[in-house]
C-alpha cells in the first residue's frame, strides 16, 4: 500500500469505528503498509502551526492532547490534512470537533494487531519514519493578541473575544 492506498482508506471512513473495521479487514502485510504510512503523516504534522490551531479550537492543548489532534487531522482525510499542514487556519472551513473524539483516532492499527496476535503493539515498528525532534515551524507564545493575529479565521469561529 502506498500513500494513495492509505488516504483512500482514510477517506471512506466517517469515524474511528468505521476506520477500525476497514483496518480488520486487512491483510498484516497491507495493515503492516497503513501503520507506516500513518506514521509518516504523522510525523509532519509535528509542527508549532497546526498546535497552536489546537490550541485555539480548544482553548487550550497539552502535549498529550496535540498527539491526539494531529491523529484527528489524520482522520479528517486528505484535502483537509493537506490543506491544515499548509495553512492551520483554513481548519476554520472545517466542523472540527473540541477535542472529544481526538484520541479515538489515535493509533488505528494497535486494537486490531493485539486481536491479531495478543499483543499490543505495532506490527511494522522497525519501519516506521524517525518522529520529530521537536515541532516544526515557528512557536507562538499564548497571548489572545498573537493567536487572533497568526489564526485569524480559526480565532473568529473558536477565540476569546
Amino acid at each position: 500500500m502506498d500513500a494513495d492506498g492509505f488516504w483512500e482508506i482514510i477517506d471512506r471512513a466517517s469515524s474511528p469505528d468505521a476506520l477500525q473495521r476497514e483496518l480488520a479487514t486487512l491483510p498484516n502485510s497491507e495493515l503492516a503498509d497503513f501503520e507506516v504510512e500513518h506514521a509518516k503523516a504523522y510525523a509532519a504534522t509535528y509542527d508549532w502551526g497546526l498546535w497552536g490551531a489546537a490550541y485555539v479550537i480548544a482553548g487550550g492543548c497539552s502535549d498529550d492532547s496535540f498527539d491526539y489532534f494531529r491523529s484527528y487531522v489524520i482522520g479528517l482525510g486528505r484535502r483537509v490534512y493537506e490543506a491544515a499542514l499548509a495553512n492551520p487556519d483554513s481548519l476554520a472551513d472545517v466542523d472540527v470537533d473540541d477535542g472529544e473524539e481526538w484520541e479515538d483516532w489515535m493509533s488505528p492499527t494497535l486494537a486490531i494487531v493485539e486481536e491479531r496476535t495478543g499483543k499490543y503493539e505495532r506490527i511494522a515498528a522497525e519501519r516506521h519514519p524517525a518522529q520529530p525532534g521537536g515541532p516544526t515551524g515557528d512557536d507562538w507564545e499564548e497571548e489572545p493578541d498573537e493567536l487572533a493575529a497568526r489564526f485569524p479565521r480559526l480565532w473568529a469561529k473558536h477565540g476569546d473575544a
